[in-house]
This record gives structure tokens, sequence and C-alpha cells, in this order.
């Protein structure tokens, strides 16, 4: 079956996008030729699977039909997964129609066999919203040119980075009390990602579906008020109060939508204009046809928040390159940056130093206020300091902090384990100046992952201190590591030299 998947090459567009970018790394993986096809072809170079051997990047527009039709040729199967939904109004349901057909005549004139589309699920009619008829009318451009297509029609996609999933996930942790149109007890049935491209993978070598429209959905059937509270007991959060109320447009929605979340309202109106309708699949010939563990609502969102993985970065268990930036919830940061008249190696021993007996630098009267509060509420504060007063290691305890990443002379990285209504992480990273070894930048990184309301105004509050906290910090590691390189040069023999020759 390697052999046979080796040789077909499988041409996928939107390379860049939130399914495509996913795609292609499990059709390499699976053994297949891809050919990765977006309009930026640096953007396409800084993914991880672009130099992969059996992957070609070619870049375009699907609106030029002759490049496009050249891009194609020879590829046994062509993904569709370019939507125009950032349109102003309707526009996009033209662009879309446009679109759809100039990749069909081209998949046509390139001799491929088949088209394979991820699609909207919803019930059929002319009660369907304009966003889910958008996605109809697609269906029909593409097999207008004779080449068989393959539908997969979804309901909401759970996964960092899928629009409709992180609307809910902004909705539930920035708002304890919703006021939401009717539609939050519309049945759907979503499903996670990972059985969205189980499908969409699998369709390859399943005959059956050439030609076939399928619905595709997770294994349970629920309302979105049903969804929200799940969400908030994955979260950890209280229960949300809903309160549905009818006067709630879909335009109104997305411009709540908008204010409450970093996603824009022109994505947000189709989305919120198509939870009126109830999404459900009608049969089940594709979980018949490519069968597979199809994962509760519950068991999606834990995987899709990161749940699962213990003691992992926020790199590890957030987006993957190609979602948008507001995937994986809110993360605020404060960068601060310093140049250092001193080698790494000298600066990085100075970071090591923090905590402890030693101090923070600057400002200890807050970190020890700091860390009683952290104590009175059930933290462990500052008590546990530190093991060693100069060296530390992967795993370590550092007062109220646990070192989650050592790189000698390059970085450390540390979680806080104090009480707090998020995740926080405060990150040394040392880069050497190139025309000068006896110098480098030292970049302090405060990231904080805010859990809920309460998490967005500790941030708040505690954001106008941090000037007096991390720039006294950064001053006093640069000081620390300068006087001790000059404390170095005065030194005889092989550590430094004697001026004055005595």
């Amino acid at each position: 079956m390697t052999n046979t998947r080796s040789s077909q090459q499988i041409f996928v567009s939107g390379a860049t996008g939130y399914i495509g970018g996913r795609l292609i790394p499990r059709l390499l993986e699976a053994g297949y030729r891809v050919r990765s096809f977006a309009r930026s072809e640096h953007k396409l170079q800084s993914r991880p699977w672009a130099k992969h051997p059996r992957n070609t990047i070619v870049s375009g527009s699907i609106e030029e039909e002759k490049k496009l039709t050249e891009s194609m040729q020879g590829c046994e199967a062509a993904y569709y997964l370019v939507h125009s939904m950032m349109a102003a109004g309707s526009e996009y349901r033209n662009r879309d129609r446009d679109l759809a057909a100039t990749f069909s005549r081209a998949a046509s004139s390139a001799g491929v066999k088949r088209i394979i589309y991820l699609g909207g699920l919803g019930e059929t009619g002319e009660c369907l919203s304009e966003h889910l008829t958008s996605r109809r009318e697609t269906e029909r451009e593409l097999a207008r040119s004779g080449v068989p297509v393959t539908v997969f029609r979804a309901a909401m996609i759970i996964g960092s980075g899928s629009a409709s999933f992180e609307i809910l996930r902004y909705l539930v942790e920035r708002l304890p009390v919703m006021v939401t149109p009717r539609w939050v007890n519309t049945e759907c049935q979503p499903i996670a990602i990972e059985n969205v491209l189980h499908y969409l993978v699998r369709c390859l070598e399943t005959k059956e579906t050439i030609g076939q429209t399928l619905d595709i959905g997770g294994a349970e059937v629920m309302n979105y008020r049903a969804m929200m509270r799940t969400m908030a007991e994955s979260r950890g959060l209280r229960t949300r109060l809903v309160l549905p109320v009818p006067i709630l447009t879909p335009k109104l929605s997305s411009l709540w939508i908008h204010l409450v979340t970093p996603i824009s309202h022109r994505i947000a109106r189709p989305l919120a204009e198509g939870l009126r309708n109830r999404v459900v699949c009608r049969d089940q010939r594709a979980a018949t046809l490519m069968p597979q563990n199809l994962l509760t609502v519950k068991e999606a969102i834990d995987v899709a928040l990161g749940n699962r993985i213990a003691e992992t970065s926020w790199s590890d268990a957030g987006p993957i390159p190609g979602d948008p930036d507001w995937a994986g919830g809110k993360v605020y940061l404060d960068r601060r940056e310093v140049l250092v008249g001193s080698p790494p190696d000298e600066v990085y021993r100075a970071v090591c130093c923090i905590g402890g007996s030693h101090g923070w630098y600057a400002a200890d009267g807050l970190w020890k206020l700091r860390g009683l509060l952290d104590r009175l509420i059930g933290g462990p504060g500052l008590r546990r300091g530190r093991r060693d007063p100069e060296t530390v290691a992967y795993g370590e305890a550092l007062d109220f902090w646990r070192v989650t990443g050592v790189e000698p002379g390059r970085k450390l990285e540390l979680r806080a384990e104090m009480k707090l209504p998020g995740i926080a992480e405060l990150s040394f990273e040392i880069k050497p100046v190139e025309s000068n070894p006896e110098a480098c930048r030292l970049i302090q990184s405060a990231r904080f992952k805010p859990k809920g309301l309460s998490g967005i105004l500790y941030w708040c509050l505690v954001s106008p201190l941090h000037r007096i906290v991390f720039n006294g910090m950064l001053r006093g590691i640069k000081r620390s590591a300068e006087e001790k390189k000059r404390a170095n040069a005065q030194l005889p023999g092989p550590l430094g030299s004697n001026p004055t020759g005595s």
C-alpha cells in the first residue's frame, strides 16, 4: 500500500490554512507525495513539513486558472480547502462560487481524477443560512466540470484555531453571565479535528467515497448551551449563566463576539447566522466506510485545550503553524530586552542566581509581599527557596516557580506554581551579538494565559508593577554580569591579566 501511495501526487489548496496546515503532514506521514499550493511561498516555507522530500511547494492564486492547471498536472486528487468568509457582506458567496468554478475547470483540464471538499453540515432546504447556502453553492460549482467530488459536511470543528471553537472558548472564559440569541438551544454534532483529518486522509483509499456527499460528526449531539457548560467544566470554571433572548440578531451577535473575543465580526457574522440551523448527521455512511474512534465533545475539548498533556510549555500545547493569531486562547506578553557588555555564559550564570536567598535583583519587597499573599491563599510562597545558590536544573523548584526549560548559556524557562487565575511563565533568552563576542542581548518574557474574567482582571492589576519589577531585574542581571566580567579581567593567571605587570 505504501508503494502505491508514494506514486500518487496529491494537490492541496489552502496549504497554509487551518485544515490544510494539519492535513499535509498527515498525508506525508501516510506515504503520499503532496503538492502544497498557497498564495504565499514564503509562508509555506516556514512550515515544519515544508522541506519534506515528498512535499513540493507551489505558490499562486486560485483565480489564475492557467497557473492552477499547470500546478495540478500529474495529480491524482485535489483538496479544495479555500473559503472567503472575510469578504464584506454577502460578497463572499459570489467569490466562493467563482473560485470553486475556476478550481473545477483547472482540475478537469489537468486530468485530476477526483476533488475532495470540506463543507458545512446542515439541513437541506431554503431555510439555510447564507453561510451554509454558500457551502452548497460551492459543492455544485466544484462538480460542474464533471470531475467526481467527495464532499464532507461537518458542523463545528473542535480544535485550537477553529473559528467557531475559539468563539465558544473565549465567550465561556470571559463571561460568567451570557445573554445569547435563541440559537443557544440549537442542536449540533461537533467533531474533533483529529476525526476530520482521519476522514480526509482515509477517503483517498476508500473508492466508495468517490462522488459522494458524506455527513461527518462526533460521538454526541448536544445544543450550544450544553457545549458551553462542557467548556466551562474543562477549563475548571464555574457553570456559566446563559440567558437566551429573542432580540439578538446575527449582526448584533457578531458585533458582540467582535467586542468580547479577538475574532473579527467579518468572520463571526456568517458563523452566527449559521448557528440557527440544526447541524446533525443524517446518516452514518462515513463512519461505516472509514471507521475510527469518534471523540465525545468533552474528550475533543480536552484535547484541544491540551489538558491531556502534562508539564508542557505553551508552545507545545498551543496552536500549530497555520493557526490564526487568536487561536489557543489569549496570552498576554510582557517582553523586555537589554544589551549586556558581558559574554553569554556570564549572563546565563547571573540569570541562574535569581530567587532563594539571593533575591530577584530588584523590588525584593514586592516579591516578598507576593510570596506572603500566596501562602495566605494556600500557595507555596517563597518558602521553598532553591536547591543550589548558583545552578539550576530542569524540574527544580525555585521559590514559587518550577524550572521547565534549561539551555546552558542560552535560555532559562520558569513556570509559576503560585495560586493564580491562569498560567504564568517567565523566560530569559540570551542572544550573542555577532559584532562583539564580549556582549549579548538578554530578552526577558513574561507570559500569562488568563483563566476566565478574573485572570484578565489580575493581569490588568499587576501589569503596572512590571515596569518596576522586570526592568529592575534586567538592570540587576546586567550589572551583576558586567561586574563579574570586570572582576575576572583583573585576576592574574589564566582567568585574567594584571594590567600593571607586577
